[in-house]
């Protein structure tokens, strides 16, 4: 098996504004495996909240690229428990999980869903982000691109205020992600009012460790709270149960499509609300995500669509939000 690295920077259309950071462009990583004429993409993002930076996790891998390259590759699973054995971040695993689990399907010539034993006739749409930014500019954001469903991301001195202008300019579905930024009595204040503006849930309203909080706020909300930063690692899906109505799983930042298969498992025998987040990864990214889509309640997979121009084809999300599968196998990745 052999390994290419490469790190793009990713320009976006517009300043991405969430409640701690503010951004023009995203850093990241696209590792390729190839075995017997196939190639297999992954991709994890840089990201400053986490301390990953795309050197870092270009050397961690540099350092183990021979055992890696040794390696006799049969499955993912086989090959993600020999990857922890390397005691790699997170981050790294994630890029190099996502290129075995594509490498894989297009040795098998299936796209993953179907080896996975799912159909993709249904799946859950993907909502549009709208970063924080001046009123103005937000509700520009909204018009330039119509879609049914929007993430808004909230964290101001006037976050309600900011949801209600927006609803008069459309009628669609509104989630509502604050990053940590608000107080349970902030969250269960905001949720009566959030609620009649059209929001269907809110997501990380609390600091990740705030679990005095989200116990009140989960008793007192009117509206389904969804963990986030609270939900990184496998680990942490159990210990969410009794604070949340759902968890979002990033595979960035859980390790990979493996274990991000696993997390789902856990919350479903929890009876937690599925979905799956991006971290602006390009279409590489996006298309392993698209996988897991049968087994979703909510997904946010936009990261491609808030780019200028995109470094891969694969699943492709149309106006509406209908997703279109490649033929390709696998994952459905071929980089431009």
């Amino acid at each position: 098996m052999k390994i290419v690295l490469k790190k793009y920077i990713l320009q976006l259309a517009h300043t991405f504004t969430i409640s701690r950071e503010s951004r023009d462009e995203q850093d990241t990583l696209i590792v390729g495996l190839s075995l017997n004429g196939k190639t297999g993409y992954g991709e994890a993002t840089s990201n400053d909240y986490y301390k990953i930076t795309i050197e870092g996790m270009m050397a961690e891998i540099e350092t183990v690229r021979n055992q890696i390259e040794a390696y006799d590759f049969d499955t993912p699973k086989n090959f993600y428990e020999f990857l922890e054995s390397l005691h790699l971040h997170k981050f790294t695993l994630c890029a190099l999980d996502l290129a075995a689990n594509d490498l894989y399907g297009k040795l098998r010539g299936k796209p993953l869903y179907e080896l996975w034993g799912t159909a993709v006739d249904k799946y859950p749409m993907t909502n549009y982000t709208i970063g924080i930014d001046t009123i103005e500019k937000m509700v520009a954001k909204l018009q330039e691109k119509p879609w049914p469903l929007y993430k808004i991301k909230l964290g101001t001195s006037d976050d309600v205020a900011i949801v209600r202008e927006l609803r008069k300019h459309t009628d669609s579905v509104f989630r509502i992600d604050a990053n940590t930024a608000w107080t349970a009595e902030e969250t269960i204040k905001n949720a009566t009012l959030l609620k009649e503006l059209g929001v269907e849930f809110l997501e990380q309203p609390l600091k990740a460790d705030d679990w005095e909080g989200m116990a009140l706020v989960k008793e007192k909300s009117v509206l389904p709270v969804i963990a986030d930063e609270s939900c990184i690692v496998e680990e942490d899906v159990e210990r969410c149960g009794p604070y949340f109505h759902g968890i979002n799983i990033k595979l960035t930042k859980c390790g990979g499509l493996t274990p991000g298969r696993r997390m789902i498992k856990k919350g479903k025998e929890l009876g937690l609300q599925l979905m799956v987040g991006c971290m602006t990864e390009s279409t590489v990214g996006i298309s392993a995500i698209a996988q897991l889509l049968p087994q979703l309640d909510y997904v946010d997979m936009d990261g491609a669509m808030l780019l200028k121009s995109d470094i891969a084809t694969g699943v492709t999300i149309l106006e509406g939000g209908r997703v279109v599968f490649p033929e390709l196998p696998g994952s459905g990745i071929e980089l431009l």
